[in-house]
């Protein structure tokens, strides 16, 4: 592990870049095909963005997130006029076991949902400073990043690091989800999203760093919160990726237009690509607690389970 000695790279880790095999082709579809990819080294945050570093940022720039802002309703067409209040989505967990299929069962748009307040009006992050913030939606975490003389990671950077040098590994930390039975994240532990048997004092996010870093150093990778990257979202990782003869050097994934939800032709918001898994990723839904793992997310969107973290590709001064 090597941190940055320039004040600019105060907890970050250096990321020496290599070519790994990205992607999986043993779990979701959108992970395939399985593909070579180079990148260049860079540094990454060591932990994701907490409540308290977002509070300096806000402080220091008056900015207002996207969920503490209403809707316009010449954006989404056909969006009931009762629902253009600024909010944002929260797990909600159902009391019984309910269907999978319907994810509306556990999520809710609860009006004044922010950062600040991440269950909704009478919530607060008193005692939460150290918890990775959420209510993030895309811009804000580029705000924040272009504030700090960082940038977003891409996917192909992002699952790098994530792997540690293990490549071609399950997770983060080897090929066995609790290896002797020790929980290496924050993800699902029972039957999800009714059955929470986490024996942490916190039910949802947990402080940062209270699980084990990767070989890199770096913590809360895998589970915790989903976390943006920069990469517009296609359904499967390009096919010109495969080619033998030649590995791509810094992916910067797909066009914009592959990236809006053919489910919704009327609202052309377009999605990037999430990678980590969450607290909410359990084995029987939701596997996505691994390096490869990937999710498309709209970039107005800001849930209770999404955060960030950022990198820095130039030189480290002298």
């Amino acid at each position: 592990m090597q941190t940055g000695g320039d004040p600019a790279l105060t907890g970050m880790i250096y990321i020496p870049g290599g070519a790994y095999l990205m992607g999986s082709d043993s779990h979701y579809p959108e992970e395939a095909p399985a593909h070579r990819v180079r990148v260049d080294p860079f540094w990454m945050d060591a932990i994701p963005v907490r409540n308290r570093d977002f509070r300096t940022f806000v402080e220091a720039t008056g900015h207002v997130t996207f969920a503490e802002i209403a809707p316009r309703a010449e954006d989404y067409p056909g969006a009931l006029p009762h629902m253009l209040r600024a909010g944002s989505l929260v797990f909600d967990p159902p009391t019984r076991p309910i269907d999978l299929r319907d994810w509306s069962q556990w999520w809710t748009f609860r009006f004044g949902a922010n950062w600040r307040k991440p269950y909704g009006p009478g919530s607060s992050i008193r005692d939460l400073d150290d918890h990775p913030v959420v209510h993030i939606a895309f811009a804000d975490a580029q705000a924040y990043a272009a504030w700090a003389g960082k940038e977003l990671p891409s996917e192909a950077e992002w699952e790098f690091a994530a792997r540690g040098g293990l490549d071609q590994a399950e997770f983060a930390w080897g090929d066995e989800l609790a290896p002797d039975g020790r929980q290496m994240a924050n993800v699902w532990l029972g039957e999800f999203p009714h059955e929470n048997l986490s024996p942490r004092r916190y039910k949802r996010t947990t402080p940062v760093g209270e699980y084990p870093p990767n070989a890199y150093g770096l913590l809360d990778m895998i589970g915790n919160v989903w976390e943006w990257t920069t990469d517009w979202y296609a359904p499967r990782h390009r096919q010109d990726e495969t080619k033998a003869c030649c590995i791509p050097a810094n992916p910067r994934g797909p066009a914009q237009d592959t990236s809006y939800d053919p489910l919704q032709p009327a609202t052309r918001i377009p999605r990037r690509v999430l990678k980590g898994g969450s607290h909410l990723c359990a084995p029987n839904y939701c596997r996505r607690y691994r390096p490869a793992a990937r999710h498309a997310h709209p970039v107005d969107t800001s849930t209770s389970h999404i955060g960030f973290r950022c990198v820095f590709r130039g030189e480290r001064n002298t």
